[in-house]
């Protein structure tokens, strides 16, 4: 049976990985949806529109993150960009080695892989899991020692990890890298337009949905200095990075959101920043809950706490009853609310664990207010699932 109370309730979105789309990018959607639909290969009138507004787009997404649209490829999504960004390094270093190197908080588009890949090769150690601080902070003598094996052949490194903020040092380890004739893989999907845009990296992955824009858009960069090669028969798709059609009314709503949140950029990141401090202090006054992640060096927008004898679903449910979406469990595995790698990897609390990603101000206009509520609400939350499970007494 539904709650009454909680029809009438605002609800406040507070898991911005999945917010809805910047205002300006619906719009553009909805208007590409009707010049936007046929084939750009074709050489008919609509199809060469088709071609320009590719084109455009590709070059606007280009000149946002400072590389020539060759450079630019687009596929179905941020994971998949991601996937495709290793699988093609390690192609085409397949003659020096197979062996991937990786912090052990990566997204599950490598890591799974690569762990799949160990498991059936005939040699020992295809990969590296570096060991990171307690704040999620790659070990960089880790990453050099495991840098120096042979047959090293990539490495993959996030600039900051989507799911407790923390930025990875990434100039530091991108040295060691060259140091050691390593192609570096850095995964900036819960960073672009949020935090500068990175510049030492070898191939570089995003994902529109961090900027406002739509899902379904991922962003493979490969300057003209990286060898990569993509495995299996050409592609005639995507300068030959890609074997799925790129959809032309996505793109244009991404590169709308680009040019939308890059202009508001910083003055975003400081008013987020302060909003998930509010967040963190709040959690931190709850007995026997743990915030996680850099308290300084990290994405302005992104918090995830740990409560002691509490289950993840079950907090998760009580705060949406309340009025509020938040996520739980692994950011790259979510659906599954099973414990998160990334914690378990810091040697954290993964348990009870609750992660706050804010909206786009754009696409979130009242994520004060809610933040607001949110940490009103969050103490009883947590107290009527413990309450509720028998452990309040413990």
């Amino acid at each position: 049976m539904a709650d009454p109370n909680n029809q009438a309730r605002a609800r406040t979105v507070l898991d911005g990985a999945c917010a809805p789309l910047h205002p300006s990018a619906r719009e553009t959607l909805m208007a590409a949806l009707e010049v936007g639909w046929a084939d750009p290969r074709r050489l008919y009138s609509e199809a060469r529109q088709a071609r320009r507004l590719l084109d455009q787009a590709r070059e606007v997404i280009a000149a946002g993150l400072g590389v020539r649209p060759p450079e630019v490829s687009f596929l179905p999504g941020g994971p998949s960009a991601l996937t495709a960004a290793v699988e093609g390094l390690l192609y085409a270093g397949r003659r020096r080695g197979a062996r991937t190197v990786a912090s052990a908080v990566e997204h599950s588009a490598v890591l799974v892989p690569a762990r799949h890949r160990a498991a059936l090769g005939e040699q020992p150690g295809l990969l590296a899991e570096v060991p990171v601080d307690r704040h999620g902070r790659v070990d960089l003598a880790g990453w050099d020692a495991a840098l120096r094996v042979p047959g090293t052949v990539v490495a993959a490194l996030q600039c900051a990890n989507g799911e407790v903020g923390t930025r990875q040092p990434l100039l530091e380890a991108r040295d060691r890298c060259e140091q050691h004739g390593v192609p570096l893989v850095v995964d900036a999907m819960a960073a672009l337009g949020r935090d500068p845009v990175p510049e030492a990296y070898d191939v570089l992955v995003g994902d529109a949905r961090s900027w406002g824009g739509p899902g379904g858009v991922g962003v493979l960069v490969v300057p003209e200095r990286t060898r990569w090669r993509r495995p299996g028969a050409p592609s005639e798709l995507e300068h030959g990075r890609a074997d799925v059609e790129p959809v032309i009314p996505l793109l244009l709503a991404a590169a709308e959101a680009w040019r939308q949140t890059e202009a508001v950029r910083v003055t975003d990141a400081q008013e987020a920043r302060a909003l998930v401090d509010r967040v963190r202090s709040a959690a931190a006054l709850v007995q026997d809950t743990e915030v996680v992640g850099d308290p300084g060096d990290r994405l302005p927008h992104v918090t995830t706490f740990s409560c002691l004898f509490v289950d993840g679903e079950a907090l998760v449910h009580e705060l949406d009853r309340r009025g509020f979406a938040v996520a739980s469990g692994s950011a790259c595995t979510a659906s599954t609310l099973a414990p998160s790698h990334v914690l378990a990897a810091m040697g954290v609390l993964t348990h009870g664990n609750v992660r706050v990603t804010l909206p786009l101000a754009a696409s979130g206009p009242d994520r004060a207010a809610g933040v607001d509520a949110f940490c009103t609400a969050l103490p009883a939350a947590v107290a009527t699932v413990r309450a509720r499970l028998g452990t309040d007494r413990l």
